[in-house]
């Protein structure tokens, strides 16, 4: 596997995983005032994870 594939998997995954702590726990966050709805964090877990799959298949 070559290292930007596995940084690239390493960081993406690590999103994935705040997201879904998001979606758990329901913390709220605010940007330029206005608080970011709790579904954002469902495409947050899914693109990112839907990458990793992507990667770490082609990498095998």
């Amino acid at each position: 596997m070559k290292i930007g594939s596995l940084l690239a998997i390493i960081l993406l995954s690590l999103v994935a995983f705040a997201h879904l702590l998001r979606l758990i726990d329901g913390t709220e966050i605010i940007a330029r005032g206005e608080v970011v709805p709790q579904w954002v964090s469902v495409f947050g877990v899914v693109a990112p994870a839907l990458i990793v799959w992507l990667l770490w298949r082609e990498s095998r």
